[in-house]
């Protein structure tokens, strides 16, 4: 068996094993998710600390199918501050702004590990095709880390989204930086999927344990190193689309979103009913059909981030555009991006 099957399963079943310690942890220190309001489709308590053992297996897997370097070793600093960061929002809740204090030192980790974004591709330059970031490439890299970091934070509205869609993500990844013959990364992809996949089973409808910011947050901090180190260190045609493909569902969703609460004069960190899970569930379909469709969305996502590894420049600026203005299409025959009134939803299937 490789590696890569060792690593995915050791951190499935200690995940899954975990997540019964973990909601044990959260009644202990209070992160209960207690319903008080109507925008809660849960009807009892519930924990919300089940990103504490997506964590811990990721850790643990790490270390034992992992050289611990300077990338490892930051990689696993910086998760840290996220995670102790999550588990005191879920608790006592923190306000925003320390929140995105410790992203940024999370994210400034990584760089200081040797983990940023030092150039883009240029598929129209007939030289080498780079375009070097250079005094850019920190603050780049710091916005690209903390904004994937939220996006995976703003998709977990319902049972097992988050969580299905982080290891959807992370198999994409996989399957990208094969590509390029990645190994340590295939590796951290592997785990990081088998961690979230074990988590599933506690997390899909109905949940008797919720990620919570400690996981949504872990998840997507991994999720955009992973997408540096895989991808965006690459000198594919177009690696900025790759990664922005294989992360597309909470990407998508969230640069929906912030556009659509600024047309309406919103504050953009302010929470809606507007987001893809919302209007699928205004659709009719029930939470699990909702949660399906959007495995099915990320996985073709995945896909055409797959495919547009290595093509040749010409062809992926063509098909990137196609692609995107599908998406767009999409997006708006669905309500997404419905500028002219602000809409309110009868859904209030929020998970935390």
């Amino acid at each position: 068996m490789s590696t890569y099957y060792k690593a995915f399963f050791m951190a499935l079943i200690t995940a899954y094993f975990l997540t019964p310690f973990a909601k044990w942890v959260a009644k202990k220190i209070g992160a209960i998710d207690v319903p008080k309001d109507n925008r809660r489709v849960h009807k009892k308590p519930i924990p919300r600390l089940g990103g504490l053992a997506i964590y811990l297996a990721t850790l643990i897997s790490m270390l034992i199918f992992l050289p611990i370097d300077r990338t490892v070793i930051s990689i696993i600093i910086g998760s840290t501050i996220i995670v102790i960061t999550g588990i005191v929002d879920d608790t006592k809740s923190i306000s925003p702004k320390l929140k995105l204090f410790a992203q940024i030192v999370a994210a400034s980790i990584l760089v200081v590990g040797g983990i940023k974004i030092e150039f883009l591709t240029n598929p129209f330059d007939k030289g080498d095709g780079l375009l070097y970031l250079k005094a850019f490439s920190i603050p780049i890299t710091i916005f690209w880390v903390v904004g994937i970091t939220n996006t995976m934070n703003l998709i977990d509205g319902l049972d097992g989204l988050a969580s299905g869609v982080g290891a959807i993500s992370a198999l994409s990844l996989l399957f990208v930086a094969s590509k390029f013959g990645y190994v340590p990364v295939m590796i951290l992809c592997a785990i990081l999927a088998g961690s979230a996949l074990g988590f599933l089973p506690h997390n899909f409808n109905p949940a008797k344990i919720f990620m919570g910011d400690t996981g949504a947050l872990f998840l997507g901090y991994m999720l955009s190193a992973i997408a540096i180190l895989g991808v965006m260190k690459s000198v594919a045609a177009i690696t900025i689309v790759i990664p922005i493909l294989a992360l597309g569902l909470p990407i998508f969703d969230t640069t929906f979103a912030i556009f659509r609460r600024f047309i309406n004069g919103r504050p953009i960190m302010e929470a809606d009913k507007g987001h893809l899970h919302h209007r699928l569930l205004d659709k009719g379909l029930s939470q699990k059909q909702t949660v399906l469709v959007l495995y099915m969305i990320s996985i073709l996502l995945g896909i055409l981030a797959f495919i547009l590894t290595g093509m040749e420049p010409e062809k992926g600026v063509i098909v990137s555009g196609l692609i995107l203005t599908i998406i767009l299409l999409g997006a708006s025959s669905i309500g997404l991006i419905d500028l002219r009134r602000e809409r309110i939803s009868k859904s209030d299937n929020i998970e935390s």
